[in-house]
């Protein structure tokens, strides 16, 4: 699992896109897990009893320690498989999947999640007594290359209140520290983050996911306030400082081709007590090539013939490769849904004057045109469950009582009536209408026609868009054209919006520069090419996606229901109890709003060479990647 909210549609094995957080909503990182932190009862501020928040078991039993005569030996390489190049591997300022998984590789984040959301820690260890003030203990040995010394208290104090917290300097943490966010330093190897009210499962929204740098390697930067500087610094860009603070080290970067990292024999992880023993040896593979194969066929060619160790196998294809002697298919559940986002900015909706994306029950109605069903058997092979609201059902938040949702693209409330229906409710103001043969014309008579962008690199991806053209032309009168684009190149030219010197009503980033005014360079309607992050481990963090300065809010969704306000109530929830209240009344108003077209949750199905020791079929898998090797078919 991984801490992403945008996951890139392309097949690539890396199973997330982000900041940091933006690498948690696209779905980042291919190594390890997400991470989490358990509370104890404790007393609040005020002196009142603070009642602990329970944490689901999502896909798995707690580990315990693995029963073994002998570790492993260490040998051979790693050889993954991506779809895309790395523009930097700066850990302070990506925001691209790919070079997450790159990165961790090389520094352990601060926690991670174990099977049956066990805390794991890594770099620190977070607790809070009251679920507003998280003290953090940096673990004792970690150190950073020569010359920067031991990773101390001091450095994450001065990277957060210096770096992240100053609007100076434009990091991918930027947006996780506020203003009313107080950090300070207890002691040499503890800190402190104060919280501006009670947040129960703080470390679930990843908030406290961060990597660290040396004081002494960005003190310059920042005593010249020179964000460009500490962007393009090549310590930071080459990973030269990570010391023994991951298991592999940067060894290698040819941008097109390949990335080579190597053992590192001094990884901190392998002197840590109380663990399972499995880790005294690790890491367990001398080298990890990572290499750059953009096309599909290509990536499964290889990968068949045994040159690459792990590629993201599409649903077609799973039965081929579970029956090769030489390969595996690990079925994993995952957060992340299969949308298809509508632009409410004023480039959407080319298909003539006003923008219907942004009528409810014009969005109803798109909702009702495609066959859940048909598209997880036809597309997904089966591989997949249908998504009725930002939740998936094996969340314990899911509503028990889910009737408030309706199921739209199923039964009844799938076909052309239900469809047509609600839309010509929709666009019963407009000029817009239907012709005789369930045709949606524009003000001119001409029919609807619309465009919709999807992975240039996954072949399901594609399948994916035009099966939803396909249902959109059937059922709603809509022709939708399938247009193919580099993931890379549509982040850049479509989503991200250009700064602007006018004054707006907010502004959360390059993704959402305010209100339907601000678009990106390039008119687009709909797109498949992310899947975006439920995160059924914490729910509250999904506001980014539906609050109308959301940082994540590139397509310009602004709710008519109350989203802030629920958003923030779920946060303050101080009980599981409270929180599942709140989110069961999120969920009931997305599924209504349908503030995008939410069609499924499918099951990730990486694939490895059979002798790859360590995938597991739930949904943490990869959270102990450091303790992979290779072993016996």
């Amino acid at each position: 699992m991984a801490r992403d909210e945008l996951q890139p549609q392309d097949g690539s094995p890396d199973r997330f896109l982000s900041r940091r957080q933006w690498l948690a909503a696209l779905g980042v990182t291919g190594t390890a897990a997400l991470a989490g932190c358990s509370n104890g009862n404790g007393t609040g501020n005020d002196g009142t009893e603070t009642q602990t928040t329970e944490r689901g078991n999502y896909g798995g039993d707690t580990p315990t320690d693995t029963p073994r005569d002998e570790l492993p030996p260490v040998s051979g390489t790693y050889r993954p498989a991506r779809g895309s190049e790395v523009t930097t591997l700066n850990p302070l300022y990506n925001t691209e999947n790919t070079a997450g998984g790159i990165i961790d590789y090389t520094m352990d984040s601060t926690f991670t999640f174990a099977p049956g959301t066990e805390v794991f820690p890594l770099a620190l260890d977070l607790q809070s007594d009251d679920n507003e003030v998280w003290v953090a203990t940096v673990r004792d040995g970690l150190e950073f290359s020569d010359p920067y010394g031991s990773l101390t208290a001091e450095d994450y104090v001065y990277l957060i209140s210096e770096v992240h917290q100053p609007k100076t300097f434009s990091t991918s943490d930027s947006s996780n520290f506020g203003s009313d966010v107080n950090v300070t330093q207890n002691s040499e190897m503890e800190f402190q983050i104060e919280l501006p009210e009670v947040s129960p499962l703080y470390p679930e929204t990843y908030d406290p996911l961060i990597n660290p740098a040396p004081k002494d390697l960005i003190q310059p930067y920042v005593e010249d306030e020179d964000d460009e500087g500490m962007r393009q610094d090549e310590v930071l860009n080459n990973l030269e400082y990570t010391g023994n603070l991951g298991p592999y080290t940067l060894d290698t970067w040819e941008r097109s081709n390949r990335i080579i990292l190597t053992r590192n024999e001094d990884y901190y992880l392998k002197d840590v007590e109380g663990i399972d023993r499995i880790f005294q040896g690790a890491p367990y593979f001398e080298q990890i090539e990572s290499k750059v194969i953009p096309e599909q066929s290509s990536r499964l060619a290889a990968f068949e013939k045994g040159e690459i160790d792990a590629v993201g196998v599409p649903p077609e294809q799973v039965q081929k490769f579970q029956n090769l002697e030489e390969t595996k298919v690990v079925q994993q559940p995952t957060p992340y849904n299969s949308v298809c986002t509508y632009n409410f900015r004023n480039n959407g909706w080319s298909a003539g004057p006003g923008n219907l994306f942004r009528k409810q029950k014009v969005r109803q109605g798109l909702a009702c045109a495609v066959n859940k069903a048909d598209l997880i058997e036809g597309v997904y092979r089966g591989y997949g469950t249908p998504e009725y609201t930002w939740q998936p059902e094996w969340s314990q938040f899911y509503p028990e009582d889910d009737s408030g949702i309706p199921k739209y693209g199923s039964g009844d409330l799938y076909g052309p009536e239900p469809t047509q229906s609600r839309i010509k409710e929709g666009i019963s103001d407009t000029d817009y209408g239907y012709d005789g043969d369930g045709r949606l014309l524009n003000p001119s008579g001409q029919q609807c026609e619309l465009t919709i962008y999807c992975s240039a690199n996954g072949q399901t991806n594609q399948t994916f868009a035009q099966f939803i053209a396909r249902e959109f032309e059937e059922n709603a009168g809509i022709v939708v054209n399938v247009e193919p684009i580099q993931t890379a190149q549509f982040d850049t030219n479509y989503l991200k919006q250009p700064e602007t010197d006018d004054e707006t009503e907010w502004s959360a980033g390059a993704y959402n520069r305010g209100g339907w005014e601000q678009t990106s360079d390039n008119t687009w309607d709909l797109s498949v090419n992310y899947g975006l992050n439920t995160y059924p481990l914490n729910p509250a963090t999904a506001e980014t996606f539906f609050i109308k300065d959301g940082s994540i809010n590139y397509y310009g969704y602004q709710p008519d229901w109350d989203a802030a306000g629920l958003f923030s109530d779920a946060s303050n929830a101080e009980t599981l109890d409270e929180l599942k209240s709140v989110t069961k009344e999120i969920f009931e108003n997305v599924a209504t709003a349908q503030p995008m077209g939410m069609f499924l949750f499918g099951v990730d199905t990486p694939g490895y060479a059979a002798d790859i020791q360590g995938p597991v079929p739930n949904f943490f898998s990869g959270w102990d990647f450091s303790a992979w090797y290779r072993g016996e078919n």
